[in-house]
């Protein structure tokens, strides 16, 4: 009997999951992209803290607060995925935020705003909030569930401190 096509796409997602090396390339990808957007976010508190504020979503007495504490979210979940520690529970934080990011843009483009996003520069000028940036921010959202559910530990910080010393002691 042969295969069916859905059994046959089951097994390719199957073998991407388990890649270790498109784990390890989407790791470092999306860990080092938060790492960097946080950096100037973490630097400028009350700027990014303007950012969220021109999305009016949030009570004014909140952005602050949130300016203040979502970029070390973001640099720990990328210092995370890029040492491959808390692997799961970063990838899933990251898609949460991701998540979060993507409906405040989706409102913002329903509404009209003409604002920037504060996404990875907190200068006004930059490039303005759009569908496209739905598009992206959709990307990395399957690229961090992608991470959530792959079932492969290797290059990762922890596998590296098990592996056991060989038997004579001698270093390889």
């Amino acid at each position: 009997m042969g295969r069916s096509p859905a059994s046959d796409g089951e097994i390719t997602v199957k073998k991407l999951l388990a890649n270790p090396h498109l784990v390890l390339l989407t790791r470092v990808f999306l860990g080092l992209l938060f790492v960097m957007s946080s950096l100037e976010k973490i630097v400028d508190p009350a700027a990014f803290a303007h950012s969220i504020e021109n999305y009016r979503i949030l009570p004014s007495w909140l952005p602050l607060t949130v300016a203040t504490i979502l970029p070390w979210l973001e640099l720990l979940c990328g210092f995370a995925l890029l040492f491959g520690i808390f692997l799961r529970g970063s990838a899933l934080l990251l898609s949460t935020m991701l998540i979060v990011f993507t409906g405040a843009v989706i409102s913002g483009v329903l509404r009209g705003l003409d604002i920037s996003c504060g996404c990875f520069t907190l200068d006004p000028t930059a490039e303005k909030i759009g569908w496209l940036k739905v598009l992206q921010n959709s990307t990395l959202i399957v690229l961090s569930l992608f991470l959530y559910y792959s079932n492969t530990e290797r290059f990762t910080l922890l596998s590296y401190l098990q592996k056991s010393p060989p038997a004579d002691g001698s270093q390889s």
